[in-house]
């Protein structure tokens, strides 16, 4: 096992950015892919159109939010749920309907899990998540998170050209191989 030493926030997001281009992949069959750059940013918001959160605590800490443009998560949606065999005209023609924001929420939870699990194989480190919550937001709102964690990152996808962003607050803390010491 092999540890940098750089703030777990870094080391976290490259997690996210593998498992859930991997994840996605896997439930959608369609090709996911995302920026070079992680982003640090001041402070975490949820953003329209449909918006997806959830904690995390154990072994490290923190919150994570999930933005997806209408179009974004209406794509993950389809995608998955013909993926699953379900048939196209059996699916929900809006973005609006609540199946989408539920679909949405349980594909949040199968990554979460994923992401924990990545986490664990790499760091020999452990959290447990609570239950995602998805919100269809406006556009003329974006909810602030007035949080206690003091490190924050943004990470951007893609799927169809369609743009989805991650938003990960953690605390400030390193992650530091024991054979380092």
């Amino acid at each position: 096992m092999e540890i940098s030493k750089n703030q777990s926030i870094d080391s976290i997001a490259k997690i996210f950015l593998k498992t859930t281009q991997n994840t996605l992949e896997q439930s959608t069959g369609k090709e996911i892919s995302y920026a070079n750059t992680i982003q640090k940013i001041t402070r975490i918001s949820m953003r329209p159109d449909l918006t997806c959160f959830v904690q995390f605590s154990g072994d490290y800490m923190g919150l994570v939010i999930f933005n997806f443009s209408d179009e974004a998560a209406f794509e993950i949606y389809r995608q998955y749920m013909i993926n699953m065999g379900m048939p196209a005209d059996e699916l929900a023609t809006s973005i609006s309907d609540p199946e989408v924001a539920d679909t949405i929420g349980e594909i949040t939870n199968q990554l979460m899990g994923q992401l924990i699990k990545s986490v664990e194989e790499e760091y020999d480190l452990n959290a447990d998540y609570g239950q995602p919550k998805a919100l269809t937001i406006g556009p003329a709102i974006s909810l602030s998170i007035n949080d206690t964690y003091t490190e924050n990152r943004r990470l951007s996808f893609k799927i169809s050209n369609y743009i989805f962003r991650i938003e990960i607050a953690m605390e400030n803390s390193e992650f530091i191989d024991v054979a380092d010491l």
